[in-house]
């Protein structure tokens, strides 16, 4: 018994063939980046050497003073004359 029709079986393996092209293209990518990791070694660790304590000097922040906005003075409106 067929639950999906034709065109349904269809899509179903076009998503699963799509799905898989996927997943190998992303191995075969994977593989090939770990392959060329293979030969290189990785540099060693030279040991850190203690940083000098200084001693901290005081941060100054400059702030700004908030401005109180100028009351705006309106004046009588023009009257306009069209010729």
């Amino acid at each position: 018994m067929n639950l999906l029709s034709v065109q349904g079986q269809g899509f179903l393996y076009v998503i699963i063939l799509l799905l898989a092209c996927v997943i190998v293209v992303h191995i075969v990518k994977l593989a090939l980046l770990g392959y060329r990791t293979l030969g290189k070694k990785l540099p060693a660790e030279k040991p850190k050497k203690p940083a000098k304590k200084r001693e901290q000097e005081p941060v100054y922040f400059i702030v700004e003073r908030k401005k109180k906005r100028s009351k705006p003075e309106y004046t009588e409106p023009k009257r306009i004359q069209f010729k």
